[in-house]
């Protein structure tokens, strides 16, 4: 499956971006709460014969969907939400500052 990358790698690959635009805007003034994030893929399902691995999610892009006619693709809505491991209670900050008056 040269044109998918793997469920757990993509989610892996967001977590990295997420992080790098809440360093980026250390210090803006504008500042956005991350509350949610929602996801809508395209994925094919394969399942392994191999001992040990059972079932692998692969996210395609659109028009790579559309050109594997073979494999059957489901939509998946994934709404992810952002916490930090300092304090989960807390919606993270894309800055990982408080705006004055923020709670």
């Amino acid at each position: 499956m040269d044109d998918a990358v793997e469920l757990a790698d993509m989610i892996a690959q967001l977590r990295r971006e997420l992080s790098r635009a809440m360093a980026d805007g250390e210090g803006a003034d504008l500042r956005f709460k991350a509350e949610k994030v929602e996801l809508e893929l395209t994925v094919g399902v394969e399942r392994s014969r191999e001992p040990g691995v059972k079932v692998r999610f692969w996210v395609f892009d659109a028009s790579a969907a559309a050109r594997r006619s073979a494999t059957a693709t489901q939509r998946l809505t994934l709404t992810l939400q952002p916490v930090t491991a300092d304090a989960p209670d807390r919606a993270p900050l894309i800055s990982d500052d408080e705006m004055l008056g923020e709670i």
